[in-house]
């Protein structure tokens, strides 16, 4: 089945919720094939429903200086931060796949009352969407992995080693790369997704501390090569990988 990859450059946090929830009812009726939305953010600060207030730890002054939107949302997790050189995907897909997605079209000529979430594997899910991710490393060159009971996409602490960045005691652990924060709907299609750091400014994340984890290095492409691809190598490299991974067939090119 076809997925459609939708390039939406630099974009509103709010916009982008709302293409979102636009697109994922689409879906859901079959007026719309499943889509990948990729795009970057300027500067913001999302809270998950596992968010503290305690995890964010600059002041209104701090954030107004620095131009930092916060926003509560409704996806898995707690606290992340969204900004320019960051690449954002959010996967629109029914997760029973293609079968799911069938029965989502045979559902909504019924009544409402009738609409059930399709059986899904979330966390399968999850993994999938850190899977994709090492693979599009793999193939920009860079070695990665998952870490056992933790969400996201790492390094390892020898690759790590090379950021001339980070300080020398967080250079000998694993560092994060990718974050993952996700939502299922009531019909089933994913909403939300990931965050892989291309070559943000790392000092934002100074301003909290991400995903509630503490003493946890967070690194991007460019701490790690000394010419690190850029967003528009990147991207295509994901797409692809997204289709191979989800059983997709990727449309042709990006939309801008």
């Amino acid at each position: 089945m076809d997925c459609e990859v939708l390039d939406l450059g630099l974009i509103e946090y709010e916009a982008a919720w709302k293409f979102q929830n636009q697109y994922a009812a689409e879906i859901a009726i079959g007026k719309r094939l499943p889509t990948l939305l990729l795009l970057e953010h300027p500067h913001v600060y999302t809270f998950g429903r596992r968010g503290k207030q305690e995890n964010l730890l600059w002041g209104e002054a701090q954030l107004k200086e620095k131009g930092i939107a916060i926003h509560w949302v409704d996806r898995g997790g707690d606290v992340t931060y969204h900004g320019p050189g960051q690449l954002v995907g959010y996967p629109l897909i029914p997760l029973g796949g293609v079968q799911s997605l069938q029965t989502l079209q045979l559902r909504s000529q019924e009544t409402s009352d009738s609409l059930r979430i399709p059986d899904a594997d979330y966390v399968g899910y999850v993994r999938k969407l850190e899977n994709m991710l090492i693979i599009a490393l793999a193939r920009l060159g860079l070695a990665a992995g998952q870490r056992s009971g933790l969400t996201g996409v790492w390094i390892q602490a020898d690759v790590h080693s090379r950021c001339p960045r980070c300080k020398p005691e967080d250079r000998q652990k694993p560092a994060k790369i990718a974050a993952i924060g996700v939502k299922v709907d009531a019909h089933g299609i994913s909403r939300h997704g990931f965050a892989l750091n291309v070559n943000p400014d790392m000092e934002y994340w100074d301003g909290i501390i991400a995903c509630g984890l503490q003493n946890e290095p967070i690194v991007s492409l460019a701490d790690l090569f000394p010419e690190p691809p850029s967003m528009e190598r990147v991207k295509p490299e994901v797409g692809v990988a997204f289709g191979e991974v989800f059983g997709y067939k990727i449309k042709t090119g990006f939309v801008t």
